[in-house]
């Protein structure tokens, strides 16, 4: 029958194939069956797994190969190439594993490799672990402290009602009505029971009692501990506008205010926007996809210049534009009335709706309460412990030294805080790991991403390489001459590539 191969699956592996058919690449996408099977080369090996990444199915062959790891291109979660686990978020989930077969020349794949042995924690491990949020880094931590093998009392308390979400979805496909509610936990019910975690919704810790090593409730109720992480997380800034208060009124950060924000969107025909970052923009463009009137409102120049530079902002501004976003600029929001906004200018604007995406503040009250060092957030060491042993920060309400200790930096992004959950989950078993990770988010707007890699709070230079426009360029922030940060249009590898170079990589 001779070697086949699929356009879009590759090449049918049962059938084997050569290196040379690699064309000098490190991976090969083929199939065996229906499953889709990446072939990656290490070394003098050939090692076969998954060929889609477990978090949003992205392509690995598109991703990066870095020793025995492979990263996806879309949101850098990183795989091992020997077993298959998901050794960084956004994935949880390990890829499988498949048998690699050699004869002569050829390279055989027919079936998977049988799962590798649960790694078990220390003896000496904590009795008693609570982890206060269930947000990204709570959910993150409880997470790989079961799969490091941990079996002692676990503790999972949330403020919410909803169990752990995909929170970035809030402003994309979920508002935008692409993605329904169902798709939005981490996991289903089942798994906290499967895995001893002990989720409690609807919780709010009145008080960290450090010496005694025990969490106060606000019903009274005493949880003792171990071992502590604080991940309360961040809470919407909204400004003392007059009518702010108003039912038509929404900030965006909880499932329950995407679920009002989307109900409320069902019957509106016209929305105002108030901010220009990152959560107004991706709400604004979801409205408009819902085909709302939409309009930004914001004191900026142009949106996301702060962060992205003159250049990103511009191209930006023109998408939402050409998707009939009105923005107001250098300008704010004096007054909401039931159906209207008053601006600075006085100028009013019809609003069915109104969301205040005007930033977060960490909530690091439960910290200054219980003594632990503050400073526009938690004040945690390179191992994210804070200035009370055993007890842990992490995600948006933690500050953590910068690189070779530069400066502190605190840093409000998902993957940012589901990985620094995992790194804290590992100290709490004894490690002695260093977060010390790239920083990495990406926004959508519309069918365009945008990947950024790195950490600039400023910049004397956003050098453009390539053609904005053509969505084929990559941006560098540069501060002194050095490269502290790229942002990539259409460049997912450069992005990956790059990452390893910055000044906070691996």
């Amino acid at each position: 029958m001779g070697n086949t191969q699929d356009v879009d699956r590759g090449r049918d592996l049962t059938e084997g194939v050569t290196l040379a058919d690699f064309n000098d690449r490190q991976m090969l996408r083929g199939y065996v069956g229906k499953a889709s099977v990446l072939l990656a080369r290490v070394g003098e090996e050939v090692l076969a797994v998954d060929a889609s990444c477990t978090h949003y199915g992205g392509p690995l062959d598109e991703g990066l190969i870095t020793g025995e790891t492979v990263r996806c291109p879309l949101h850098h979660a990183c795989f091992s190439l020997r077993t298959g686990e998901a050794l960084a978020a956004p994935a949880f989930d390990p890829l499988s594993c498949w048998k690699v077969e050699r004869d002569g020349q050829r390279i055989f794949v027919r079936e998977k490799a049988a799962p590798p042995p649960r790694v078990i924690a220390n003896t000496d491990e904590p009795r008693a672990i609570v982890i206060i949020g269930a947000g990204a880094a709570g959910f993150a931590c409880a997470e790989m402290l079961r799969r490091r093998g941990y079996d002692g009392a676990l503790t999972l308390l949330g403020a919410d009602e909803d169990a752990p979400y995909d929170r970035p979805n809030l402003s994309k496909d979920y508002l935008a009505g692409d993605a329904p509610p169902e798709w939005m936990p981490l996991r289903p019910d089942e798994f906290y029971q499967k895995n001893d975690i002990d989720l409690q919704l609807g919780e709010t810790v009145s008080f960290i009692d450090v010496p005694a090593h025990r969490v106060v409730l606000e019903g009274g109720r005493v949880l003792e501990f171990d071992r502590l992480l604080i991940a309360t997380g961040a809470e919407p800034v909204r400004p003392p506008i007059p009518g702010a208060d108003l039912s038509h009124v929404f900030t965006l950060r909880s499932f329950a205010d995407g679920r009002a924000l989307a109900d409320a969107a069902e019957r509106a025909k016209t929305a105002v926007v108030l901010g220009s970052g990152f959560i107004g923009l991706e709400t604004a463009a979801a409205l408009r996809q819902r085909g709302l009137t939409v309009h930004v409102v914001t004191q900026d120049a142009r949106p996301l210049e702060k962060v992205l530079g003159p250049a990103l902002g511009d191209f930006i501004a023109g998408l939402h534009e050409d998707h009939g976003v009105t923005f107001r600029m250098r300008t704010s929001i004096k007054a909401i009335s039931a159906n209207a906004v008053t601006l600075s200018s006085d100028d009013t604007i019809d609003a069915d709706l109104v969301v205040i995406g005007a930033g977060v503040r960490p909530r690091t009250a439960l910290a200054e309460k219980a003594g632990l060092s503050v400073d526009d957030g938690i004040l945690v060491d390179e191992r994210l412990q804070t200035s009370a042993p055993g007890i842990y920060a992490a995600g948006d309400v933690a500050r953590w030294p910068g690189p070779q200790n530069r400066e502190t930096m605190r840093i409000e992004h998902w993957v940012v805080a589901e990985r620094q959950g995992q790194v804290a989950a590992a100290n709490m078993l004894g490690d002695d790991r260093l977060f010390d990770d790239t920083p990495f988010f990406w926004s959508a707007h519309y069918d365009i991403s945008i990947r950024y890699v790195g950490h600039a709070e400023d910049w004397d230079v956003a050098a453009v390489d390539g053609d904005i426009a053509a969505c084929d360029a990559s941006v560098s922030y540069r501060r002194g001459g050095r490269t502290l940060a790229v942002a990539t249009l259409g460049r997912d590898v450069e992005a990956l590539v790059r990452r390893r170079t910055l000044p906070t990589s691996e």
